[in-house]
């Protein structure tokens, strides 16, 4: 009789979902960390049930609550950009976008009319950010890599 063994703790929480960001590989430091934040921001705002309870240390000092999952960071490029962009919405996944109109805007109006001004096949896409089954979401990141 064999015994099979695995690298995963027993205590180990699974998720059945999966929160994602894809950046383009030609972004700047702070255009990747800006883009990321803003795009988690979506989710956590739609999904309250992403957020899990507030933090607090020994000494009693309150902080805000954070998710209750990983978030992973993926890179590609603009090309796979696009493609990802028509999976999630062919499965109807929820996302957030970021194009790169946006990096020209400076508040929530602005950054909305900027979006609304361009078509969906027009879309300058530097990041987007989908949350759902881990299988679905594995298939609208097809060909992206671990951000690095």
């Amino acid at each position: 009789m064999s015994t099979q063994t695995t690298d995963i703790p027993e205590d180990t929480v699974r998720f059945d979902t999966k929160i994602a960001v894809l950046l383009r590989t030609d972004l700047e430091s702070w255009q990747r960390l800006n883009v990321t934040a803003f795009l988690v921001s979506g989710l956590g705002s739609w999904f309250p049930e992403l957020i899990g309870e507030p933090y607090e240390d020994a000494d009693g000092v309150p902080y805000l609550p954070m998710f209750r999952q990983p978030v992973l960071v993926f890179e590609g490029t603009k090309e796979m950009l696009t493609a990802a962009h028509a999976r999630v919405l062919s499965r109807n996944l929820p996302r957030a976008l970021f194009t790169s109109d946006l990096f020209a805007t400076g508040n929530d109006r602005d950054n909305r009319a900027a979006v609304r001004a361009v078509g969906t096949s027009e879309l300058d896409l530097v990041g987007l950010a989908v949350h759902g089954p881990r299988n679905a979401v594995d298939k609208v990141l097809k060909g992206s890599r671990m951000h690095p």
